[in-house]
């Protein structure tokens, strides 16, 4: 069967984030239910994170050729799910460590090479990347409430359930064909070698640092925000309408991306997102009253989402396999091991000095309004 490439990419990212909706909130319930104590379930948590880290800065580089990017995908989302399976199959604290590590080494890089694939078709096709990336953030909303439903009603058994049918249907949209598949020159004289590596990061330095630092002033959110809002006397269900209201937010915005910013740089895109974070982790650290938490909560589409459309459109400048690349180092760094040294980071501060931890968030936050890429001119197909 063919698919529009669009829709092809629009599925991509669907069924990925319904899988991660269920993931990402959920797993640690999993784990519990399954009868593991916090301290283990910490330990697993956290090689699954150096996973998801070492997956994206070490596999998706490998794909060297944008037309082989479906291929990767495809076995990839194999490789996921038969680590999906393979939680049915064991709950031993050993057996869990190895199926973890495995899971997130290969469910990772699904997200760089999808969006290496789009900053390709980008060049090939007429493609609006908002309009296709708000069916992952929408499906992350789906998942992680339908996921919540069914917890209250079956338990924690739903959730391994829902996690083996999300990544089994991923599997089986990648199946299908796109009606356009990429193209793209291999070079094959820079390599994926140490001085490709290099010659990247030294020219898109500025922008490393930039996104690394405004994605990692999310960390205490989203470590530490429920936390937070039920020591201030909220409900578990106002905690979830208030993380709803976030992804909502970001929908709106890859929805009216191309119309909004269509003549922005990458530049002034991470400037507007610098300012609205510093502005959102201000207001979570000034106050906890309902009214100016659901307005920190619509910054979400400045601080999360306005980032990532910068970092899409300064990614797609690029050439050939450096989309692949650099995607895969924002994703590793900015999105991963940035995230995950500051969630560290923010834990130890979180002990001390509660919501004041989001003080320092919006510290981290001011340094990347001086250190932005210079402006480049970028080649993308918009409507």
């Amino acid at each position: 069967m063919v698919l529009h490439s669009t829709r092809w990419l629009a599925l991509s990212y669907f069924t990925y984030f319904f899988s991660y909706g269920i993931f990402l909130p959920f797993w640690s319930v999993w784990l519990a239910g399954v009868g593991l104590p916090p301290e283990t379930i910490g330990l697993l948590l956290g090689a699954g994170l150096i996973a998801r880290f070492l997956g994206s800065l070490l596999l998706a580089p490998r794909v060297t050729d944008p037309s082989r990017l479906v291929f990767a995908l495809r076995i990839l989302a194999l490789l996921t799910l038969l680590f999906a399976v393979a939680f049915w199959f064991g709950q031993t604290a050993t057996w869990l460590l190895i199926v973890m590590v495995g899971f997130n080494l290969f469910f990772s890089p699904l997200v760089p090479l999808t969006d290496a694939l789009a900053g390709t078709w980008q060049k090939q096709i007429t493609m609006d990347y908002g309009r296709v990336r708000l069916w992952g953030s929408l499906a992350f909303v789906i998942g992680s409430a339908m996921t919540g439903k069914l917890v209250s009603v079956f338990s924690y058994q739903a959730i391994l359930v829902l996690l083996s049918i999300g990544v089994a249907s991923m599997l089986i949209g990648m199946m299908l064909r796109p009606s356009v598949m990429p193209q793209g020159e291999t070079r094959h004289s820079e390599g994926a070698g140490w001085p490709a590596w290099k010659k990247l990061v030294l020219s898109s330095w500025r922008f490393l640092a930039c996104v690394t630092l405004l994605q990692g002033a999310h960390a205490a959110y989203y470590g530490f925000s429920a936390i937070y809002w039920q020591g201030a006397g909220y409900s578990a269900s106002v905690v979830g309408y208030l993380w709803s209201l976030g992804v909502v937010a970001e929908i709106v915005i890859f929805a009216l991306s191309n119309k909004l910013f269509r003549n922005w740089s990458a530049r002034d895109l991470l400037l507007l997102s610098g300012v609205t974070g510093i502005l959102r982790w201000s207001l979570m650290a000034y106050t906890t009253d309902l009214p100016w938490l659901i307005a920190a909560q619509i910054l979400h589409c400045g601080s999360f989402t306005v980032c990532h459309l910068a970092a899409m459109r300064y990614i797609s400048a690029r050439e050939g396999n450096e989309v692949i690349r650099l995607q895969a180092v924002y994703s590793a760094v900015a999105m991963g091991g940035g995230i995950a040294i500051m969630t560290m980071f923010s834990g130890f501060l979180y002990q001390h000095m509660q919501g004041g931890v989001f003080w320092i968030m919006a510290l981290v936050a001011v340094p990347a309004l001086f250190i932005r890429p210079r402006p480049v001119s970028y080649c993308v197909n918009t409507q």
